[in-house]
């Protein structure tokens, strides 16, 4: 199926998602036999159509404004449970009062369009677990996050480039496309938040092969170049500002936002990059006042 087709098939599903979110009030809020209904969460798994999740809730979630969620992917082989019980993750969505949720990859692996394996569409299991955060938890999508680190970092680059508006901002850690990089996205560009590290040997900034040879990460300058090429931005200078132990380069287009960031350090995660990017988002979509 090409990216058109998943696409085309995504935008229609979201028409009908936001219809839903509409009829749950105007902050999102689940009905009651909605709200009774949920029966998992934390480390009881959601189970959608293709696949599971697992969310917790903050501990103090707001009564006066809709309630958002970070999306976590793993990385290679990884368990979403694990992301789950990650304390860091947990204190992360419970400061910002946000609803904290760790998608599980089919067989451990996430689908994009040049990945060893196409197990699952992915594009629609996202979907589908926004559909049923709202329907359950009354989450509401136009405040939703995607993340992911190392492979869940690949797959979080090819969302963006597939569909920016299925999540508000998108925060790819320690991944990018791979080759033969797209040509240019199907989308407008989205908010996008990228850290990495300098020192990364698994998935280094300028990519390496897989496999003998048949597949190769591609190069985290060069994706940020498909997006700067497709807004004109190509010559354009960027902003430069230093935060913590991050180095950040940013490019503002017409519309969303690019920034990346690196650090001196390796194939890491941490919650507080995760958190920065939420922080920033909000304030550019003017969710913090």
């Amino acid at each position: 199926m090409s990216l058109a087709t998943v696409t085309g098939f995504s935008r229609r599903i979201g028409l009908l998602a936001g219809a839903v979110v509409l009829a749950l009030g105007a902050f999102g809020a689940p009905s009651q036999a909605a709200a009774g209904t949920a029966a998992c969460g934390e480390e009881k798994p959601c189970d959608v159509t293709n696949g599971e999740y697992f969310i917790h809730l903050p501990e103090n979630r707001p009564a006066d404004k809709p309630l958002g969620a970070i999306f976590f992917l793993h990385g290679h082989r990884g368990k979403a449970i694990n992301e789950i019980r990650n304390q860091s993750f947990r204190k992360m969505a419970d400061d910002l009062g946000v609803a904290f949720v760790a998608v599980q990859g089919m067989n451990g692996t996430w689908s994009f369009p040049t990945s060893p394996r196409n197990l699952r569409n992915e594009p629609a299991f996202f979907d589908s677990v926004l559909q049923d955060l709202s329907d359950r938890f009354g989450i509401d999508r136009s405040r939703t996050m995607l993340s992911g680190f190392s492979s869940g970092g690949f797959m979080t680059w090819y969302m963006a480039c597939e569909d920016s508006g299925m999540f508000a901002g998108y925060a790819p850690i320690a991944g990018a496309f791979w080759e033969p990089l797209p040509q240019s996205c199907v989308t407008e560009t989205p908010y996008l938040f990228h850290v990495h590290g300098t020192s990364d040997t698994v998935v280094p900034l300028e990519g390496r092969w897989l496999g003998g040879g048949k597949w190769k990460q591609g190069d985290v300058f060069k994706s940020f170049d498909v997006w700067r090429r497709q807004d004109g931005l190509s010559e354009t200078a960027p902003k430069t500002h230093t935060e913590g132990n991050l180095t950040c380069e940013t490019w503002q287009p017409k519309h969303g936002f690019l920034e990346l960031c690196l650090h001196d350090g390796g194939h890491s995660v941490s919650a507080s990059w995760i958190k920065r990017a939420w922080s920033e988002l909000a304030e550019m979509k003017g969710w913090t006042t």
